[in-house]
């Protein structure tokens, strides 16, 4: 439920509209996502090793430390905070209010509560940040009370998807369909009706950022590793649970982008009013209330959605505060062994980003940096295969060497490409991930002081 749940947000119902833009056919839009799932599945059959190998909380920030070093370990986690977790997190609120305004028109972000010049609070971002606390408040009652929410949530979003997607080819147009798969699999930019193909390097640019959008939709499926050390017998269910979470979605996800093709024309697709494709497809399916009960659907999304990256998120934390690489007091639990202090600090952090405004560009520009992670910490069951043969591993990486090289290989290429097409995005996020080096050493050195003045 945590690895389902944290995956589906609201992007699967918006960046298939960027995606056909950016590829100009039926054939490269499922292309895309198959590739994304396919990266995704090989990716969370490889984290199953390190999961058996150091079921603790902390997930990746552990794994990371123990295959290479502290510092590597901390600049995930670093970025972890300050954007990634955090970031989406608000991103994720905000969907939900927008939704919402849907059916309560005075939560929308037109609706201005108060003027501070400095900056402007609407109905929506405080929607948003009301949804943060009462999630985190929620999850410092106990694991339970998270794990009954995320239970909950994620089935009746996983039933409404079914059901969107059954209506949809119930709804199906042959005309539209076969109209749609006329392209087949040319690859090209869309220029208004017509189809510009890529030549030469740009075909590789072209595949790359227009999987920005379906890789972002499928992240989030790690979060079940940070909370390892309060998952019943984590060596066995954490690999389960992520080869599981990862392939229901990609299923969810292509069998969703195959309905958008069998009632919308492509052109609708790639130019739906504010990439909402699947307010679109709500409209033809439902009729008249498809606009709101797409919202009811999305609200639930993003409120399950919310819960797992709260959830986990924290975890994260407790265990770089006990590495003395994070506030102190994240690293305390509660009577109710909960992380609370730094489910607090998430929170606080989050809803600041949810005041900025600009949380989904912290987004584009963090994709870059979530890649080369995710490559490092593949990368790692090498290192440690090599360095630490002796570690029990009650599961070994599926496919091993092949698959997880192949993983590298592909999102490298991925991470070049980025670098070379999108530069706008990739430099700034590198450089929020090279911040954290001078606040590691001062950390550390913190952490030095402390231990001496004990020891005196």
């Amino acid at each position: 439920m945590v690895v389902a749940g944290s995956m589906i947000g609201s992007g699967i119902f918006i960046v298939s509209a960027d995606i056909t833009r950016t590829v100009g056919s039926a054939g490269w839009m499922i292309i895309i996502w198959l590739l994304t799932g396919l990266l995704t599945l090989i990716a969370a059959l490889s984290y199953g090793e390190l999961s058996g190998m150091f079921p603790r909380a902390g997930g990746q920030y552990v794994y990371l430390k123990e295959a290479y070093n502290p510092l590597v370990g901390f600049l995930f986690g670093w970025s972890f905070f300050a954007v990634v977790q955090t970031g989406s997190i608000a991103a994720v609120g905000v969907a939900f209010s927008k939704f919402a305004a849907y059916i309560f028109p005075s939560l929308s972000e037109t609706h201005i509560i108060a003027d501070l010049r400095i900056i402007k609070i609407s109905a929506a971002q405080l929607t948003s940040i009301l949804l943060v606390v009462f999630l985190s408040y929620v999850n410092t009652k106990g694991v339970k009370e998270g794990k009954y929410i995320q239970t909950l949530f994620t089935l009746v979003k996983l039933a409404a998807l079914f059901g969107l997607i059954i209506f949809g080819f119930m709804a199906a147009n042959k005309a539209v369909w076969k109209a749609n798969w006329s392209t087949g699999f040319t690859l090209g930019k869309m220029d208004g009706k017509l189809l510009v193909p890529y030549t030469g390097m740009a075909v590789m640019g072209a595949i790359a950022g227009s999987m920005v959008g379906s890789l972002f939709s499928s992240d989030s499926w790690n979060n079940v590793t940070f909370i390892a050390g309060e998952i019943r017998n984590p060596k066995r269910n954490i690999g389960l649970s992520l080869f599981l979470g990862t392939l229901i979605v990609t299923l969810i996800y292509t069998a969703t982008n195959f309905m958008y093709l069998s009632v919308l024309p492509l052109q609708g697709i790639a130019h739906a009013e504010n990439d909402r494709v699947g307010v679109e497809a709500a409209k033809l399916i439902f009729g008249g209330n498809g606009t709101k009960i797409l919202a009811v659907l999305l609200m639930i999304s993003t409120f399950g959605c919310n819960n797992g990256l709260i959830l986990s998120g924290a975890r994260v934390y407790y265990t770089m505060a006990k590495d003395g690489l994070f506030f102190p007091q994240a690293g305390q639990l509660n009577r109710n062994d909960v992380p609370s202090r730094g489910l607090w600090i998430q929170c606080l952090w989050a809803s600041v980003l949810c005041l900025s405004g600009r949380y989904n560009e912290l987004l584009d520009y963090v994709i870059f940096t979530v890649l080369i992670f995710y490559i490092l910490t593949v990368a790692g069951i090498f290192v440690l295969r090599r360095r630490r043969p002796d570690i029990h591993r009650p599961y070994k990486a599926f496919g091993y060497p092949v698959l997880p090289l192949l993983y590298i290989l592909a999102a490298s290429a991925i991470c070049v490409s980025l670098l070379v097409y999108k530069p706008k995005f990739t430099f700034p996020g590198l450089g929020i991930v090279l911040l954290g080096i001078p606040i590691y050493w001062f950390m550390w050195r913190g952490k030095q002081v402390r231990e001496e003045v004990v020891l005196k």
